[in-house]
């Protein structure tokens, strides 16, 4: 997160409606979209007859509360935050629709509460809404997707199981082979100290990768302290463990040293390298500015009656609060990267859901920022879900960096162009606003399939 003083409160006990979440709902019901383990959870109780007015006027009233995890805080210089806002209160949309369903009062998320049952997108959501379904069951055997964070998560793998589990997904254990946990240094047994803040990022970031691609392998490297020296050590341990793709949700302020960060930490041909925008709107932040990863911004997601059905625009929830984007004032601009505005490197370069109104389910029992199902948003759900887009679309070309990979996609089907909403004012108008093509909140959108994600 980056070092700017903000100009407004911090969203710490701020209540919001969910407007958007509302109609996305109702055109959820409509459309017939949904997980099958969420249609479980609507009907594990007696189910009513409702029209879609009924569950529209139901979902309205959501309103929910949200607060940066404890992870977040802005970082002093040569230091990184976590890119995640967790659901802390309130009523979600997801809630309001399976009580409309039901007939009954919708149930509440208590700050720090455990809730027995996801109240966010799941799985197959986030497969359906970036044409990923039939890729999601067939492809990402033998990939390995790498998560880097700061310190222990003790639970990781316990949650990891529950959230699998729920969703019927493969078991990913370290018994078969499919989770493994290491510290910068790659031992499995000398691991950091733990920390409850980064145990939610590093349960946020788990559950991504399970939900785009099931059938990977997950890497997670915790770093013994979120320094920038030391998050780029635990890059390098994924790296050389074999992980080819390597999600980072974390930032801090740019800074002079950007340069040398990038070559000694994030220049890794051959290996698709992810990083999240941020979370405090309009600003660029490192290593989202680095030449050498994919930047992620971060879109509202909802769902549509059109052929997708899913629409997305650029998330903003106030002026402190939305998706990073902006032009770097140290990186060089890499060749591939052409937009005319920015003379260095340019943040973003494509985008997923990051809203926390309409953001993912996610497990996590350790420590007191909350125990049991949340719903989390941030640039950190959007980074490790397109890593695992990457990871879906095959190993990358050995001399290759994958960032440049949607930019040959660029304007075709492959991606879905995101053309509304903004993160903020800026002189230069595409450097925060949408617009047809690329622009800095959402680069050249989100995926469509994994088509602009190969070489």
């Amino acid at each position: 997160m980056r070092t700017t003083t903000p100009t407004t409160p911090h969203i710490r006990g701020r209540w919001r409606r969910v407007g958007s979440a509302a109609a996305a709902t109702a055109a959820l019901l409509v459309a017939g979209f949904g997980t099958a383990a969420h249609a479980t959870a609507a009907t594990a109780t007696t189910t009513h007859k409702v029209s879609a007015k009924a569950i529209a006027a139901q979902v309205a009233k959501a309103h929910v509360q949200y607060e940066k995890a404890g992870c977040g805080a802005t970082p002093k210089k040569g230091f990184a935050a976590c890119d995640a806002l967790r659901v802390t209160g309130g009523t979600t949309a997801f809630m309001e629709k399976q009580a409309a369903l039901k007939g009954v009062t919708p149930k509440t998320v208590k700050p720090n509460a455990a809730s027995d049952s996801p109240t966010g997108y799941g799985p197959s959501d986030l497969q359906s809404a970036y044409g990923l379904t039939s890729a999601a069951s067939s492809n990402g055997s033998g990939e390995t997707v790498a998560i880097v964070d700061a310190y222990d998560d003790p639970n990781a793998a316990s949650d990891l199981a529950t959230y699998r589990s729920y969703y019927g997904l493969s078991d990913c254990t370290t018994g078969n082979g499919c989770f493994k946990k290491v510290s910068q240094t790659g031992s499995t047994t000398s691991l950091p100290s733990a920390d409850s803040g980064w145990a939610g990022e590093i349960s946020l970031d788990l559950d991504m990768v399970s939900a785009t691609c099931p059938n990977c392998n997950i890497l997670l490297v915790e770093a013994k302290s979120a320094s920038d020296a030391n998050l780029g050590t635990a890059v390098n341990e994924a790296v050389k463990l074999g992980a080819k793709f390597v999600s980072n949700s974390y930032g801090g302020s740019e800074s002079s040293s950007d340069t040398s960060y990038d070559t000694s930490y994030y220049k890794h041909a051959g290996v698709a390298i992810t990083a999240s925008a941020g979370d405090e709107g309009y600003g660029a932040e490192y290593p989202a500015a680095s030449r050498y990863v994919t930047a992620v911004g971060g879109t509202a997601l909802k769902t549509s009656s059109n052929s997708r059905g899913w629409t997305e625009s650029v998330w903003k929830t106030s002026s402190t609060e939305g998706t990073g984007s902006g032009c770097s004032a140290y990186d060089a601009k890499p060749t591939w990267q052409t937009d005319t505005g920015c003379t260095k490197r340019m943040i973003a370069d494509v985008s997923a859901v990051a809203d926390p109104a309409t953001g993912v389910s996610v497990y996590d029992s350790y420590g007191a920022d909350g125990t049991g199902w949340n719903t989390y948003g941030g640039t950190s759900a959007s980074s490790p879900i397109i890593a695992s887009v990457y990871a879906l679309a095959g190993t990358p070309g050995s001399s290759d960096y994958p960032a440049q990979y949607p930019y040959a996609a660029a304007g075709t089907s492959a991606l879905n162009d995101v053309t509304s909403g903004n993160n903020g004012s800026c002189s230069t108008s595409y450097f925060c606003t949408a617009k047809s093509g690329y622009d800095g909140p959402t680069g050249w959108g989100t995926p469509e399939g994994t088509d602009a994600f190969t070489g």
